[in-house]
This record gives C-alpha cells, structure tokens and sequence, in this order.
C-alpha cells in the first residue's frame, strides 16, 4: 500500500536526507558529516548553492525524510527551499553544532534566536505552563580538619565561590596567598562552594577547616530575575547552614566575604575584586542591547545596597575605590617574588596570552587578539607564535560564551588548558599580552609578567590600577591597530622591550609582593570587627 500511494505522488517510497548548506561551509562541512553518522542507512544528498539547480532536478523521484539546515542570521535561500520542500522534517544546526528539530513551539522559536541548546527549556520558576527543567540546590556540607589551632588566636572565616586550589585563575591565586599571609597570625575557616573533586592539602596547610559545599545548578533563564543570575547561583541553605553552624563550632569572631555575588550571605567584610557593575556598564558600551542594559541595572542595583551593609569594604586599587559609593581599603592583588623571577630572553617572536576562559572577559579578548589584532601582524612576522592557556574545560566556556563549537584553528596559534606551572611559558615569551576588551579590578597575570621581567602589550582596562607607564613600564593601545603597532615595535627592539619590563619589575617590587600585602589584610582583620581604620578612602 505504501508503494502504491507513493508511486502515485511520483515518490520514492524510502525517504532521502537532505542537508542544507545555508551557512559557514567549514561549520556546513561538519554538519553534514554528523548527519551522515547519526542516519546511516538512509541515502544523503548535501545542497550547495552551486549544485542546487541541477539538484532539484535529481531530487524529484525522492520524498524528502529530514532535512538538516544551518541556521544564521542572514536570509538564505537554500534554508527557504528546505522549509518549502520539508517543512516539518527540518533539523535545525546552530553555529556551536547544536542541533534541534523545530517544530511550531517556543524552544524551536528560542532556538531558532540563538539561545544556546541548553538554555531553551528552562523556564522562570513563575512560568504558568509545565518546566522542563528545575534548579538543583544540594543539601549538606562537609568539613575537613587542617592545620593545629593555636591557643589564645583568634579565629576567622573566609567565604569564596570556589575552592582556591589550584592556582588556575587570578582570583584563586589572590584568595590562596592570602589565606597563607593571614595564617602567620590567624587560625582560618575557608568555606567555599565546590563543583567536584579538589585537592585538600595545599589548603589545609593554612586552613584549620575547610568547610564544602556542592555548587547549586542553577537553571532558570538570565533575563527572568530581579536578582543578577550570578547571584542566584551561590544561594545556597547548604552554605547557610553551615555558616552559622561552624561559627559556634569553630568560634570565629569575622566573616571575609569574597566577591560580590556572595554578599547575601552577610558579613564584616566584602572583597571587590573587581567592581561588577563597572564590567557590565563596559559590557553595555560595546552592546548596546536590552539585556546588557538589564544586566547593568541589576547590578548597579544589588552591588550597591551590598556594600552599604558590610563594615568594611576592600577594593584591588585607587579607580576601584573611586568608584564605590562607601569607605573602602586598598589591598591589592600580588605576586610571589620569590617564586616568579625573571630571566634571560631567548631570541624569538613568542607571544603569550595567560586568561581562563571561565571567566567570559578572557574569552572577549581571545577574540579581539585573533579576529582583529593577529591578521595585522601574522603575513608580517611568518615566525611570530602565539601560546594561549585557556584555563581547564576551556571549550566548555568557550561554546558558552560564543557561537562558535571552538575557536579557528591556526597552526601558529597554540591553545592550552590547566597549566600547573606557567612560569615556563614566561621563560619561553618574549612579549606578553593582555587584549581585554572589558576587564575590572587588576590583573594578576600582569603582575606575573612584571615579576617574570616579560615586557606587557595591554588594553588600557588591561593594566589598570597598577601604576603603570605607557611606553617605561608598559605598552597600552586602545584599539586593534595600535595594538598591533605595540606588539611589532617591541618585537622588532629587543632593548626596548627589556628596559620596559626591567621598570615593570621594579614597579612589581615595590607594590604588588605578597608579604607587604598580607600585613595590609592581617591589619584589616586585627579588630574582631574589622573595623579598624587603615588608608580608608571615599
């Protein structure tokens, strides 16, 4: 009967996959390739612009069974043919390889505008209609003993969003160090959300306890609340919980909260360590779109009433308490002298790019380097390399923050994960850099290259707060051909670019050593309160 009625129609009575390349041709290529794998016992055929016409001619004995597409912004002809010819068999690849079939529905509407696959069914908590996902907010919390308390000290707690081990990002290497300053005077409680496994030891060599507590998974839509999302992520009873539980169990008298997103939890002090509002309201320049408007509004909102409720307010640098409406205390971010030491350059044109894709400003300048600034210098200088650490995961942060599976590859360009030593890399660099295109607060991978005595090319949000110079102790450009124009100078003059990071070092010396920086915070801890007055400022 099937045959009958086909033949009838003038089709075939087994359906063809069809795969439309109505996008990238790498990202098309790829496609197809998946399609092929995922249906294998079906006959393909793959339309192109050019093999179209004559296609349609092939194509008319066959009844069309799926039809995979590659959707984009731009209007494409060959995605009208295949809604016209397919309309319900249509499979929907967006330009992270993410497919979906579309159907008349809100996920395949949401979709098709570019919402990431796994954002399209979740749904506010105050959604009318059935969810398809829910938050997941683990209950409990477990402690791990460390170090001997020592009679008559007093006892402190440290609050953080991640377990500070290891050393992957600026903000671990900041909380690390100093837990290590203020174990010289202070027994310490670290409590920090976790996201799986971590390496106890490091930590608990300064830590009397470690308390943990598993990472809520959040899972509602970024736009749906009133609250920052990031904020939403660590509200956690888990944490709550043990909060109040360890402060009779340990007795420690302040609370050092980390990070703004943590301030619901309350405290005696809370760590800037960069200004979020000031990322957003950056963001919002270069965006101009309603959700960076939003963005920014929520957190003007939520960061401001949070540092009025804390006693005391500590910021990485002078712009940063300039910009905070309430008293604050500069403790900055450092570097440990003694373990980054410089050396020797070998001849070259190695650059280096130290930014963990977690955190979506390195991914921003990732892209401004390779997009805009490399094409300038790569037919320039054949021998020029780039070496990048992307942090661990890096592709998963990367596909969240893009739309793109990874970034294009480049023979010249080569991308690392977790790096537990980069101190190599800086022995092997000749020029550092730092394209952020938005950034807050300081960067600890430019203090790590004026202690390794690497020259830096930066952004001007890239390198501020430090006290640096352009053209004595850094190189600051403010666009993609001015960047370029740095990065060229200074490797065409290699005596130019060691006196500047000879300066940087010295600069380095006398601001930014770990042990001056941690009598700053064990003086801000001295009073129980925290509330002892040193270089505040309005």
């Amino acid at each position: 009967m099937k045959q009958w009625i086909f033949r009838l129609l003038g089709k075939g009575p087994e359906a063809v996959v069809v795969t439309f390349c109505s996008g990238d041709a790498e990202l098309c290529r790829r496609m197809a390739e998946e399609v092929r794998s995922l249906v294998p016992g079906r006959r393909h055929f793959v339309a192109t612009a050019e093999n179209w016409p004559a296609l349609q001619r092939e194509l008319k004995p066959y009844r069309i069974g799926l039809a995979p597409v590659m959707l984009t912004r731009e209007a494409n002809p060959l995605r009208r043919a295949a809604f016209r010819l397919a309309p319900h068999k249509i499979l929907a690849y967006n330009s992270r390889l993410e497919r979906h079939h579309l159907r008349i529905d809100l996920p395949s509407l949401l979709f098709w505008l570019g919402v990431p696959l796994d954002r399209i069914y979740l749904r506010p908590w105050w959604w009318p209609w059935k969810k398809r996902e829910s938050s997941v907010i683990p209950g409990g919390y477990r402690v791990a003993e460390g170090r001997v308390c020592t009679e008559g000290r007093r006892r402190v707690a440290v609050l953080s969003p991640y377990f500070p081990f290891p050393l992957a990002h600026g903000g671990a290497v900041r909380i690390y160090n100093l837990l290590r300053e203020m174990a010289k005077e202070f027994d310490i409680e670290l409590f920090a959300f976790t996201d799986g496994e971590v390496e106890l030891a490091p930590v608990l060599e300064w830590c009397a306890r470690v308390a943990l507590v598993e990472k809520p998974r959040y899972r509602e839509p970024r736009w749906s609340t009133l609250l920052p999302p990031e904020v939403h992520e660590f509200r956690s009873p888990a944490m709550k919980q043990a909060i109040v539980e360890e402060r009779r169990a340990f007795g420690f008298d302040t609370l050092q909260v980390e990070y703004t997103q943590l301030a619901g939890y309350g405290g005696d002090i809370l760590v800037e360590h960069d200004v979020t509002f000031d990322l957003f309201t950056q963001i919002a320049r270069r965006e101009r779109t309603l959700s960076a408007a939003w963005d920014v509004y929520r957190w003007r909102r939520f960061e401001t009433r949070a540092l009025g409720r804390f006693p005391r307010v500590v910021v990485m640098s002078e712009k940063d308490a300039e910009m905070v409406s309430v008293p604050s205390v500069v403790i900055p971010n450092g570097v440990d002298l003694a373990r980054f030491r410089g050396s020797p350059e070998t001849p070259g044109e190695r650059l280096l790019f130290i930014g963990s894709f977690r955190h979506f400003p390195n991914v921003a300048a990732y892209r401004f380097f390779t997009d805009e600034v490399w094409p300038l210098l790569r037919d320039k200088f054949p021998r020029m390399s780039l070496t990048v650490v992307a942090g661990a995961d890096y592709l998963t942060y990367w596909r969240a923050f893009t739309d793109s599976p990874e970034p294009a590859p480049d023979p010249r360009i080569h991308l690392l994960g977790f790096v537990s030593d980069v101190r190599p890399l800086y022995v092997e660099s000749n020029l550092v850099l730092v394209p952020t295109t938005v950034s807050a607060g300081t960067n600890v991978k430019v203090l790590e290259a004026m202690a390794m005595e690497r020259a830096v090319v930066s952004t001007p949000s890239g390198c501020a707060g430090l006290g640096l110079v352009h053209g004595h102790s850094v190189w600051v450009a403010d666009s993609a051909v001015a960047f370029a124009a740095g990065v060229a100078t200074l490797v065409n003059d290699a005596e130019r670019r060691q006196q500047m990071a000879r300066a940087a070092y010295g600069v380095a010396l006398r601001s930014f050593d770990w042990a001056a920086i941690g009598e700053k915070q064990r003086e801000l801890l001295r009073s129980p309160t925290g509330r002892k007055t040193i270089s505040s400022h309005r």
